[in-house]
């Protein structure tokens, strides 16, 4: 990690007015996102921030909702737009995988539209036999509904 950089897994940390406004402002798959609903999820889950060794600024944030033992699902992984191309999603990832690896999970999923590299730097692949993976849907909250329109058509028009 850059000496610049700081990786934490302390939820006093958490900049949760910045988290819900990256996540609910500017990323494409939680658009919209209330932050009642923002905070349930990071109160539900293990939370991890890259910070500025300096500042203590936050600068990245990833989130793993898992049981601790078999498996676990690696999600809301943002970097502040400003401070991209610092090695902040490599870091940020690097930390999550290392704080996991202890627990001896049988597997760590996560889903990308745009980070396919990143995640392959740390062993994630595609699913080996997508055909055995399935999902039910929920309705969207109403305020994630539009976000979750444009991540299915986003989805759709990739090769």
């Amino acid at each position: 990690m850059p000496d610049d950089l700081e990786f934490s897994d302390d939820p006093a940390r958490l900049d949760r007015d910045r988290i819900h406004s990256w996540l609910s402002e500017e990323s494409y798959w939680a658009m919209g996102r209330d932050r009642a609903r923002q905070d349930a999820a990071i109160d539900a889950s293990r939370n991890f921030g890259v910070y500025d060794a300096t500042t203590g600024e936050q600068l990245g944030y990833a989130r793993v909702v898992t049981d601790g033992a078999t498996f676990a699902w690696l999600c809301d992984v943002f970097v502040a737009s400003g401070a991209r191309g610092r090695g902040i999603g490599i870091a940020l990832v690097d930390g999550v995988v290392a704080a996991l690896e202890p627990l001896g999970l049988t597997r760590i999923m996560l889903a990308t539209g745009d980070a396919h590299g990143l995640y392959a730097k740390f062993g994630f692949r595609p699913l080996a036999r997508p055909e055995q993976v399935m999902e039910r849907r929920g309705a969207p909250a109403p305020d994630e509904r539009q976000a979750a329109e444009r991540a299915d058509a986003s989805a759709m028009s990739r090769p």
